[in-house]
């Protein structure tokens, strides 16, 4: 899965960074994916979704449900998630 920041150089690396990831399917539409991913103060690296198009803090997101000692393995975490887990988060926190 190829990721997109889009913001590049995070001067701190707990400052948050947003990565494109592929959209998904949702009722015959595609959904905007984002990944935000900061490293925690105790060297974990955390993650959540954010669904659509919208300013984040404005579209739909889950928490922080990516967790990992670090980056590549957060990643991975990402990888190995399926389109339907995608469309029920999407469903669990959009509708």
């Amino acid at each position: 899965m190829q990721a997109n920041p889009l913001r590049y150089g995070a001067p701190d690396r707990s400052e948050p960074v947003v990565h494109e990831i592929p959209p998904m399917l949702y009722g015959g539409e595609e959904v905007p994916l984002r990944l935000q991913v900061r490293r925690a103060e105790d060297g974990t690296w955390r993650a959540k979704l954010i669904f659509g198009s919208e300013e984040i803090g404005a579209a739909p997101a889950t928490a922080e449900i990516f967790c990992a000692t670090n980056e590549n393995d957060l990643w991975q975490s990402v990888r190995d998630l399926r389109d339907h887990h995608f469309r029920d988060l999407y469903r669990s926190i959009a509708e």
